[in-house]
């Protein structure tokens, strides 16, 4: 039977055994602009800064 011929660290081991995977960011529809953007993100419009629906600045 084989046996290896070095310990595998924790590290190592652990990183094969994980099965999480990388998610796409949760986007959100302005209820104002109709803009979609990230959710809990400032985003322009137009020039303009919208941060939950509100006009934050003009550019």
């Amino acid at each position: 039977m084989a046996h290896p011929k070095r310990k595998i660290s924790k590290t190592r081991r652990d990183k094969r055994r994980t099965h999480y995977k990388a998610t796409a960011p949760t986007i959100s529809i302005c209820s104002k602009t109709g803009e979609a953007h990230m959710r809990h993100r400032a985003y322009f419009v137009d020039g303009v800064l919208y941060y939950r629906g509100k006009q934050l600045t003009e550019a």
